[in-house]
């Protein structure tokens, strides 16, 4: 089985460097070596997961050594401002949970009575969407989940249905904010959006979505929420609620996360308070806000300082964004992006509108597959080279990140929430949920919601960043010389 991955981790290497230089995107030795070493760090997260950093370590020293980058621009591509605000809210979460904030979630939920299957599934979703956006999907699917175990195991249920339910939605409601998936932010930030604009263009897909998604699991488990209807009917004669009620002060935790999504939501208003303006403090205050909070609260509890540094912060997953985040970078470095914009824009009738779809069956099968991250930040240059050609391909940054977050949802492998909900089943002594079991519904679910995502982007109108307004329109004049329009 090894060699066989080993095998087809080398044919995926040749063929996407073979495919670059047969295909005009990567013409010299240099740009044959960095579309190699891309397909390399993608294959091994493929097929050998756990040595995804080993590869990205080796990625990096070869394009240094072929001078495909240097020290100075590998540094400047690590992204380090997304990686400052993902630590800073990892540590905001950390805190979250040591306040029992999140428990006491569970425990609003558990102790509410008269509650049905339907009730239950759609609270379900309801919470997992809103906790993912607002926290991170890791946080919110392991909290949703202890909600889904310890009704399940009070009902004598299989849990497998509602953890399905539960991911999807969690998926789905990650791209509705900044905060809830690291895609948001890395989208948000090289897009130039603030946090209201990245409101405006994607929670309105992203409750659209989620309402089809509601519709979808109630259909296809129903069997199940049957039962579970069932068995809260027996549970309810002999109980009051589905577990023991316990009191948790909560109100600590509650002003935290709501101070820190509230200056997060008016960030660009403190920024311009503050004189941050300019392309180079571009959501400055952004990446600031989550560092601050969490010097605040590591100075407030100094006692678990250390503890959320080194035990809350996933340093190890920070630490493959930055090299990947560089590794991307080299295609932009070599001018492989520019070369696949010019082939798209060429190629796809249609203009930016025509192109959406394109971009979500990319990253959707891409996410099915491989770390959404790992699309997103090979795609971004792509879409940054189409916005230079002309400001309506903006659309494509939302293409992208539904695409990447519904597509999450296809396979077990889609996100870290699916790989953590399925850890979190057999340590519960639960077998894994099968392959075959979870693309049926994952695939009726990705498709269904990319089409949500795709009407809505061609109907609606998307938010643009500053400065990525409509070029003037070109007049010929009698002489044939083109001057801008001053009509509009």
């Amino acid at each position: 089985m090894k060699n066989i991955r080993l095998l087809f981790l080398a044919m995926v290497v040749a063929a996407v460097s073979f495919g670059g230089w047969f295909s005009g995107l990567a013409t010299s030795a240099t740009q044959i070596a960095t579309l190699g070493v891309f397909a390399m760090v993608i294959s091994t997260t493929l097929f050998y997961w756990e040595r995804r950093v080993a590869a990205a370590f080796i990625g990096v020293s070869v394009l240094i050594s072929t001078h495909a980058m240097t020290l100075a621009s590998i540094m400047k591509a690590t992204e380090l401002d997304i990686i400052f605000f993902l630590i800073g809210m990892m540590i905001i979460v950390g805190v979250l949970k040591d306040l029992g904030f999140l428990t006491w979630v569970i425990q609003s939920i558990i102790s509410r009575k008269n509650m049905n299957g339907v009730s239950f599934t759609i609270i379900l979703c309801i919470l997992s969407a809103v906790l993912a956006s607002v926290v991170d999907e890791v946080s919110s699917i392991v909290v949703v989940l202890a909600l889904v175990f310890q009704v399940c195991a009070t009902l004598k249920l299989r849990p497998h249905p509602f953890v399905l339910m539960a991911v999807m939605a969690t998926n789905i409601g990650s791209s509705a904010t900044m905060l809830g998936n690291p895609v948001g932010i890395f989208i948000g930030n090289k897009a130039g959006l603030t946090f209201a604009q990245f409101l405006v263009g994607a929670t309105p897909v992203s409750l659209a979505a989620l309402a089809v998604t509601l519709l979808i699991v109630i259909f296809w488990f129903r069997r199940d929420i049957h039962s579970m209807t069932m068995r809260m009917r027996e549970h309810r004669r002999r109980h009051s609620g589905l577990g023991p009620a316990i009191k948790i002060p909560y109100k600590t935790g509650l002003v935290i996360l709501l101070a820190t999504v509230s200056v997060i939501a008016f960030h660009h208003q403190i920024e311009h308070l503050l004189a941050l303006g300019g392309a180079e403090n571009k959501n400055a205050f952004l990446i600031m806000t989550p560092l601050v909070m969490a010097s605040i609260l590591m100075i407030w509890r100094p006692n678990r300082a250390r503890h959320y540094v080194e035990h809350d912060v996933e340093w190890w997953t920070l630490l493959f964004f930055m090299l990947l985040f560089a590794i991307a970078g080299s295609l932009n470095e070599q001018g492989i992006t520019q070369n696949l914009a010019d082939k798209l824009a060429g190629s796809v009738k249609g203009g930016p509108t025509g192109m959406i779809p394109l971009v979500l069956l990319i990253a959707s099968l891409g996410s099915a597959f491989v770390d959404n991250i790992v699309f997103v930040a090979a795609f971004t240059p792509v879409i940054q080279a189409l916005m230079e050609r002309s400001a309506d391909y903006s659309v494509l940054w939302w293409a992208l990140l539904f695409g990447a977050c519904f597509g999450g949802n296809i396979t077990v492998v889609g996100s870290t929430a699916n790989i953590v909900a399925s850890g979190l089943l057999e340590k519960h002594g639960h077998h894994p949920i099968r392959f075959a079991d979870w693309i049926k519904i994952g695939a009726l679910v990705g498709l269904a919601t990319a089409l949500v995502a795709w009407l809505m982007l061609t109907v609606l109108p998307s938010p643009r960043p500053a400065g990525a307004e409509p070029a003037p329109a070109i007049e010929r004049t009698t002489e044939g010389v083109e001057l801008p329009s001053l009509n509009g």
